[in-house]
């Protein structure tokens, strides 16, 4: 593929979507959140205008924040030659995060973490493109050189080797196409949060289950944490709606210590929740582990990494066993490099990956991920739902689309996540026409 040409700007857009006055998105420790995205976008001197676009996910006051530190990485991406990444997508990463100045307010993890992922997920965006191909695809076409390439093996390999990475993914090039073709046809299966945010009515969760239900969803998570006697009726209506035979999970949102992760969950315990999310602090690996040793004789697994901020810290809830499933977030670790680093991991200690989405176009990026992850790296299916929420994706030019409560394997070049210009003109913060509006009503 022709891949000439040099990145010749990076513009970043702080664009916000009011979901807070509907209360989309609510829950324990966010009660009022405005999805909202640091947006990046890679012009370069080719002919045919072909840019890079990737965002990083944020819920509102802060995204100026990743802006300002999306502008300090600049200088590390313009005047690059596209070829550089392309060739070596693991050594441009280590570029990226290590400027020793910028590495030194992360390392690889916090804000220059968050802007690292945008900028990042933009050159994947724009390589896509540059073949013609969806990310899943370009993903799935390479070699297990190539993907081992990709990863940052620094702190991982008393885990995991490279060369015992290439050898997993080895095993598995035989069937790639098997696992494509059926992507192709059935999909990858979903789960849907949009019924369980905390801040909506008993009546609305009734009215939301029936309709997912009705689309064909069988796997249906609420939020729990900030009030028992709320969180046990609304667990008892969503069982009621849903029935016996189909799946619950249960999402606090870091809300708990771990004791009290503890005997909340179990309190929960008779509404059959396949796992607790996010029970207590992201960082917190020996408390996972105490809370999984806990909960492991009522058959409730622990899920987390949403806020897991780097490929180190699940390479140790991997090894302690602190999780039964490893939710992977596109934009909280540092871009697709390093949600390979961690599918890799996953792979290696048999923990299947569910990824966290929702947000604003976080589902049509784990998509990607989630149908490479079945092609290349695990191979399996089994214990593996990726989360499905249904807000804004109108605003993109190639959203994420769900039948039957399996995500539809996407076809388009590139990583989904390209906005439409009027949308990102409408939502930018605080220029835009939309939040000029509900700020000269205040």
């Amino acid at each position: 593929m022709n891949h000439s040409g040099k990145i010749t700007d990076l513009r970043v857009l702080d664009v916000r979507f009011p979901t807070s006055l509907s209360l989309d998105g609510s829950d324990a420790m966010n009660p009022d959140p405005d999805y909202s995205a640091a947006y990046v976008v890679l012009t370069t001197d080719r002919a045919d205008g072909i840019e890079g676009h990737g965002l990083t996910f944020t819920i509102g006051r802060g995204t100026d924040i990743v802006v300002a530190a999306v502008h300090a990485l600049r200088p590390l991406v313009v005047g690059q030659e596209i070829s550089a990444f392309t060739t070596v997508p693991g050594l441009f990463w280590k570029h990226l995060t290590g400027d020793s100045q910028l590495r030194w307010i992360g390392p690889e993890k916090g804000v220059i973490h968050l802007a690292t992922a945008a900028v990042v997920n933009a050159l994947w965006d724009l390589w896509a493109k540059l073949d013609g191909k969806p990310l899943w695809k370009l993903l799935s076409d390479l070699t297990p050189a190539q993907i081992v390439e990709m990863v940052d093996w620094r702190y991982l390999t008393d885990a995991l080797a490279p060369e015992e990475a290439r050898e997993m993914l080895e095993r598995l090039v035989p069937t790639r196409a098997e696992r494509e073709a059926e992507m192709r046809r059935d999909g990858y299966p979903a789960y849907t949060t949009s019924a369980g945010w905390l801040g909506y009515s008993d009546e609305k969760i009734r009215r939301l289950c029936r309709e997912a239900l009705a689309e064909g969803f069988t796997h249906f998570k609420i939020k729990v944490g900030a009030d028992r006697a709320d969180d046990l009726r609304r667990a008892a209506i969503v069982r009621e709606e849903i029935g016996p035979a189909r799946t619950l999970m249960i999402d606090a949102n870091q809300r708990w210590d771990v004791g009290q992760a503890i005997e909340w969950t179990q309190a929960l315990a008779p509404f059959r929740p396949l796992w607790i999310e996010e029970p207590t602090s992201p960082d917190d690996v020996l408390g996972h582990a105490a809370i999984a040793r806990a909960l492991e004789p009522l058959g409730i697994g622990v899920a987390t990494g949403e806020h897991c901020q780097n490929r180190v810290v699940f390479k140790q809830l991997l090894q302690a066993r602190a999780l039964a499933f490893c939710q992977i977030d596109s934009c909280r670790l540092g871009g697709v490099n390093e949600v390979v680093a961690v599918l890799l991991l996953a792979a290696k200690f048999g923990v299947p990956v569910c990824p966290h989405a929702g947000g604003v176009g976080l589902c049509e990026y784990v998509q990607h991920e989630s149908i490479f992850d079945y092609i290349c790296v695990s191979g399996s299916l089994e214990g593996r739902i990726t989360e499905f929420v249904d807000h804004l994706h109108e605003h993109f030019l190639d959203p994420c689309v769900v039948r039957g409560g399996r995500y539809v394997a996407p076809l388009a070049p590139g990583t989904s996540i390209t906005m439409h210009p009027a949308s990102l003109a409408a939502h930018v913060y605080p220029t835009g026409a939309i939040w000029q509006k509900i700020l000269s009503a205040k």
